[in-house]
């Protein structure tokens, strides 16, 4: 028997609470690095000790491919709803960690290494977070409507940016920097512990997904190996779908603030401020571009944003760091917004019809994380990387367009596969 509309609600709001905790670790991570980097990194120059806490940021997701496999099977095997708590559970460990443990100035080498450890495991979890909550919204979605629900997945990502940005004005006002830098960017970290405990007990009350459970025949981990190794095709384009994606979300987030500051000489305040904007526009265009890729299909969407971020992304950056102001800083940011959660709107729900459905959840966590852990995660700190080594302030612009070929290069070569559910109208 199919749920009422408040019954899907009400799993929307619990599956993506854990994604929620998951973005807003990561979003915090990203918005104190410089801060992290003294803690736990000290080193012989500020650019060292944020180029190794940046380091560490994009190290958790080299666990996402393993943590797709692994966690990504037992979802298909045991059902969505084990699989989402399990991640859970592990990503408040990893939370904990970092929130927790002393500095490099109280325990040594023990500080760094406890919270790499911390990184590593929250990357674990966090490689079949993303494919679970949006498979299981794929399959709660009413006939017509899985742009739109899927879509919330990407959009609860959007809460945890701005209310991290939240957090981040509240404690600028209230804090000077030297408190700051001493221990108040703990503070979101230590909220974030507190939040587990709500998250968890939401999630218990979820229900298995009417698809899974008619299923007759869950594989075990050597068929869904196996099923997996013939869909790697599927996987590649898949991984290069999210390039452009997860390129751009980190981009317009978790290196803002860094951005900002240190490249644009802008105020932590003014960086703040953009991130909660850019956090509140990706709200607004995620379930807006995702149930309109329901009505004209996913294909023109993705192959439009990424024409769109070819053409603009240097540009932009080179107008804005040639002139650096806060408005520039803004509407730049905001259109990078927009091109994101257009093609992100349609991308997730593309993914999750590419999939064979023995292997949904684990073909479609493999998918991101690989797209994650090889480019996405890195974002901040190859960006540093790059500006430091060439002098070009702009070229994160280069890194954008990178991105957003390989999205075009991905979207052409699935060709009709996808089209059947995605182009059809009201097709589901």
């Amino acid at each position: 028997m199919e749920p009422d509309a408040r019954s899907r609600l009400g799993a929307v709001i619990r599956v993506a609470s854990g994604n929620f905790l998951e973005m807003y670790d990561f979003m915090v991570f990203g918005y104190y690095a410089t801060a992290i980097g003294a803690a736990f990194f000290p080193a012989g120059s500020a650019y060292l000790s944020l180029l190794l806490a940046l380091a560490t940021f994009g190290a958790g997701f080299l666990m996402r491919p393993l943590g797709a496999v692994v966690l990504g099977a037992y979802a298909d095997r045991r059902g969505r709803r084990a699989g989402l708590l399990l991640t859970l559970s592990l990503m408040g460990v990893g939370i904990f960690l970092t929130a927790c443990t002393p500095g490099y100035a109280t325990i040594g080498i023990v500080a760094p290494l406890v919270v790499l450890a911390g990184r590593l495991l929250q990357g674990f979890s966090a490689g079949m977070e993303l494919g679970g909550v949006s498979v299981y919204l794929a399959e709660i979605a009413p006939p017509g409507r899985k742009g739109f629900y899927v879509s919330w997945q990407s959009a609860s990502q959007q809460v945890a940016v701005m209310f991290a940005a939240s957090v981040g004005l509240a404690l600028h006002a209230a804090l000077t920097p030297q408190q700051m830098s001493a221990w108040g960017w703990r503070v979101p970290l230590l909220l974030g512990c507190l939040v587990i405990p709500v998250v968890l007990w939401l999630r218990r009350s979820l229900e298995e997904t009417a698809e899974f459970s008619a299923r007759r025949h869950h594989p075990g981990l050597p068929e869904l190996l196996r099923s997996l190794v013939t869909s790697l095709p599927l996987v590649t384009v898949g991984a290069l779908l999210v390039t452009m994606t997860t390129v751009s979300f980190y981009m317009i987030t978790a290196y803002t603030p860094t951005f900002a500051t240190s490249v644009l000489r802008l105020t932590s305040l003014e960086s703040f401020v953009a991130t909660l904007a850019v956090g509140a526009s990706n709200l607004l265009w995620l379930p807006v571009m995702g149930a309109w890729s329901d009505r004209i299909g996913r294909r023109p969407l993705l192959i439009g944003c990424t024409l769109a971020m070819l053409a603009s992304a240097y540009p932009l950056l080179e107008r804005l760091v040639q002139a650096p102001s806060f408005a520039g800083f803004l509407l730049t940011a905001l259109w990078l917004s927009f091109l994101y959660a257009s093609y992100n709107g349609a991308m997730v729900v593309f993914l999750t019809e590419l999939m064979p459905v023995a292997v949904r959840t684990t073909g479609f966590a493999l998918a991101y994380s690989l797209a994650t852990s090889v480019f996405g995660g890195f974002t901040p700190a190859i960006n540093t990387y790059l500006i430091h080594r060439t002098g070009n302030a702009a070229v994160p612009g280069l890194w954008l367009s990178f991105a957003a070929l390989c999205g075009l290069v991905a979207t052409l070569l699935a060709g009709a596969r996808g089209r059947p559910q995605a182009a059809r109208r009201g097709a589901n």
